[in-house]
């Protein structure tokens, strides 16, 4: 059974509709919405649902069938492969690049400085983004 994405796309964003999508679903996958084994939606139906072209679909499907997200079952359709415990280091430099594309995007929205954002950042580091990680 097909699972119902709840995807919302910008598409006013400087990140492309196609990365929106990717970043979704892999989130999804890695905080357990989207289980082992659960089929996505078909190309064409979450293109209708999100008003966007299949293209755009089938090449986000195609970068998460790449990066080992999701599978495709010839003939049934796509569906999330095994969790895995440890992103590749390409798919967790990808994800970073995102993730500071959407970060720069918003900061040059409100107009702050590079040294007030660094200094922030620095600041923040360790208490909030890394807390019982690595430093």
């Amino acid at each position: 059974m097909e699972v119902t994405l709840d995807i919302q796309v910008a598409t006013g964003s400087t990140t492309p509709i196609y990365w929106q999508i990717v970043d979704h679903v892999t989130r999804a996958v890695a905080n357990g919405e989207l289980r082992s084994g659960e089929q996505l939606p078909s190309v064409r139906s979450l293109a209708e649902r999100l008003v966007i072209n299949p293209n755009t679909v089938s090449r986000a499907y195609s970068d998460l069938v790449r990066d080992g997200v999701i599978e495709a079952r010839r003939g049934v359709g796509l569906f999330v492969t095994e969790r895995r415990s440890v992103l590749t280091d390409m798919e967790r430099g990808r994800l970073l690049n995102q993730a500071l594309d959407v970060f720069l995007h918003d900061i040059r929205l409100l107009d702050f400085s590079r040294e007030d954002v660094t200094a922030r950042l620095e600041s923040r580091w360790p208490t909030n983004i890394l807390a019982g990680g690595k430093e």
